[in-house]
């Protein structure tokens, strides 16, 4: 303890600035989550009643990207940018991030782009996070705990899944290499988020409908924990793939256009054109509600028939396609659709349990891409219950060592 009483009055201050910097991080969190989804329905449904909006899609685009290379500075580089803010600690989050991320992935969805979001939540949590950390002048390290709190507030808040947030910012930016003391400020920032958003009357989807009961439980075997891990590694190969085609696709895009302004409206033209191949819209938008009666989406993935053996492919082309020609969103939901779709598809192949298989999936492929097998372990515990938490943390774990280091929010 030091001797001096202005050093411990000075300390106390500090930690005091750093707990109301925390709460107000957590409701603001929490409040524009609310905000985000409300309008994303709003949105999307929108798009639904008015499909020709597709048509829009290149130039809102092209829109989109000028505007962020004149006015978004770092803004542009997202959820990279948190986590390389985390590591290293130079206070060059924007507070610009939070608004411009909203407007554009809310214009994204509005012309069909298909996109997440989680990155919208995150990086208006983030940045709201970074902003107060200024305001309130924290030290370096309370900074840095703040900036995983916003991340914490922005996932737990707009999944519905407080204790997944706080083990999400955490294990974010270490890769194995836990601090336990930055779990408790992103827990309790995760957790007032939630229940702010909740306050606002926002209903999550409740995933617990979807099949995956106790009784279910009870049949499982020593056999299907075998099977298990064969099909996590099929997981673990779809996030490797989805990871090395997002890091390579921005190039290959770029190759096809050199203005910045004009990749959007390239990206637009094969997802329009893509449409019109394939003959379905089933791959656009947030992938969370299908635009036509028996169409494809993350629902109807738990069900016997509510995918075809290529979706997760056709998922994955289009999302990679919209968020690398520089539209707005994030990767975790169209990530879910993704492994939704193969866990149909394998368990159709192999005679497995649909929901069970498709919910597995669903975890594994993002916990293989993120880089984050604990996150989603917990991911299944919130959204789906306890009962099947064994199974869950092998499939994320064994997607997590096939999917290799390389991840989704590693520089691209």
């Amino acid at each position: 303890m030091p001797d001096d009483p202005a050093i411990e009055g000075n300390d106390a201050l500090r930690n005091l600035r750093f707990v109301a910097a925390l709460g107000l991080t957590g409701v603001i969190c929490g409040s524009l989550s609310a905000l985000f989804l409300v309008s994303l329905d709003c949105v999307t449904e929108w798009y639904g009643r008015n499909p020709w909006l597709l048509l829009l899609l290149p130039f809102a685009g092209m829109g989109m990207v000028w505007f962020y290379d004149r006015y978004g500075a770092l803004a542009a580089r997202g959820n990279v940018l948190l986590v390389e803010e985390i590591r290293q600690n130079e206070g060059n989050v924007p507070l610009r991030m939070a608004p411009m991320v909203l407007v554009s992935t809310l214009l994204t969805h509005l012309c069909g782009g298909s996109a997440g979001r989680e990155g919208t939540a995150v990086q208006m949590g983030g940045a709201i996070s970074a902003w107060l950390s200024r305001l309130f002048s924290l030290t370096p390290t309370q900074r840095r705990m703040l900036l995983m709190a916003g991340i914490a507030g922005g996932f737990g808040s707009v999944f519905g899944t407080p204790w997944a947030g706080g083990i999400f910012a955490a294990e974010l930016p270490v890769r194995g290499r836990w601090q336990t003391g930055m779990l408790l400020p992103c827990w309790l920032s995760a957790w007032i988020g939630h229940v702010t958003c909740r306050g606002w009357g926002v209903v999550h989807i409740d995933y617990r409908t979807l099949g995956l009961t106790r009784e279910g439980f009870w049949g499982m075997t020593w056999s299907t924990v075998g099977i298990v891990i064969l099909a996590a590694f099929a997981f673990g190969i779809c996030s490797r793939v989805f990871v090395w085609i997002s890091h390579k696709a921005p190039d290959l895009i770029a190759s096809l256009s050199p203005n910045t302004w004009a990749r959007p409206c390239v990206g637009g033209f094969f997802l329009i054109a893509m449409v019109y191949v394939l003959g379905t819209a089933d791959y656009l938008g947030l992938g969370v509600s299908a635009q036509r009666a028996g169409g494809i989406d993350l629902l109807s993935c738990f069900s016997v028939g509510g995918a075809d053996t290529w979706s997760w492919f056709w998922k994955m082309l289009f999302t990679v396609i919209t968020l690398s020609s520089g539209f707005k969103g994030g990767e975790v939901t169209p990530l879910f659709f993704i492994g939704a779709a193969l866990g149909n598809a394998l368990a159709m192949l192999s005679g497995q349990p649909v929901e069970l298989w498709a919910g597995l999936g669903m975890l594994a492929v993002f916990a293989g891409a993120a880089n984050a097998p604990l996150t989603c372990t917990i991911l299944g515990m919130e959204l789906f219950g306890p009962h099947y938490t064994i199974l869950f943390a092998i499939a994320c774990l064994c997607a997590f060592f096939v999917s290799g280091r390389s991840g989704i929010y590693e520089k691209k």
